[in-house]
């Protein structure tokens, strides 16, 4: 059965923490929505295939690219779909993109208690690091993305990567992330694993439920008395 997450991450009883980054700390899925039909429809695809998106969260941007062209027999090649995604996404992801209420103050929180964070994400740096209303290098003492790994998320390489990073074992490691292959992977491996509600239509919310061992429903006032 899966326990209610809020009351067991204050004070934190872990040694380090590593956070996904879309729709776990962000609201981000609107906007990869919108990114996902407007590229598609500009190859006269309509509508977006309802599982379309949701396999993309697990692949990321180069593997996301070999998908999409097996997928929809493109001539692109995976480079020339992973600039168009990077640059339609930054240029979105800039000034658009915040935390989630309470997100901020919980990562610093931890920082502030001497919890080392880290983010792993299937995203790209170029696209979280031009945020201008989110300190994604402040916020963070490890970033590890998925595409300079050459991983997926269903796949525990990019937990164990973080994990390594901040000099913490996986069993001492908690990690939040919104997609069940993703918990399910770093669960596999000895992970303290999170379910995080995202709010998006597109997520399966009950098999991420069952996915996580904690499940968080928002961030807000996690850490207050």
């Amino acid at each position: 059965m899966t326990i209610d997450a809020t009351p067991l991450l204050w004070p934190p009883t872990f040694a380090g923490a590593i956070f996904d980054f879309d729709g776990t700390i962000a609201d981000t899925g609107s906007l990869w929505h919108e990114v996902d039909k407007t590229f598609l429809g500009l190859r006269g695809i309509s509508p977006v295939p309802e599982d379309y998106s949701r396999m993309l969260t697990i692949l990321g941007f180069e593997a996301g690219a070999r998908y999409t062209i097996d997928t929809f027999g493109l001539k692109e090649t995976v480079e020339d779909v992973c600039n168009e995604w990077t640059r339609m996404s930054r240029a979105l992801y800039r000034t658009t993109i915040h935390l989630r209420p309470g997100a901020e103050d919980y990562i610093r929180a931890l920082k502030a208690r001497g919890i080392p964070t880290a983010l792993a994400t299937t995203n790209e740096p170029e696209v979280l690091e031009d945020m201008e209303l989110v300190d994604v290098p402040g916020l963070f003492d490890v970033r590890v993305y998925g595409g300079q790994l050459g991983t997926t998320k269903d796949k525990p390489d990019i937990y164990l990567s973080a994990a390594e990073r901040l000099g913490v074992a996986p069993q001492e490691c908690i990690v939040f992330e919104d997609i069940a292959p993703g918990l399910r992977a770093a669960r596999e491996v000895g992970f303290i694993t999170c379910a995080v509600r995202s709010y998006d239509p597109a997520q399966l919310l009950d098999d991420v439920r069952d996915a996580g061992e904690l499940y968080l429903e928002h961030w807000r006032n996690i850490t207050l008395d």
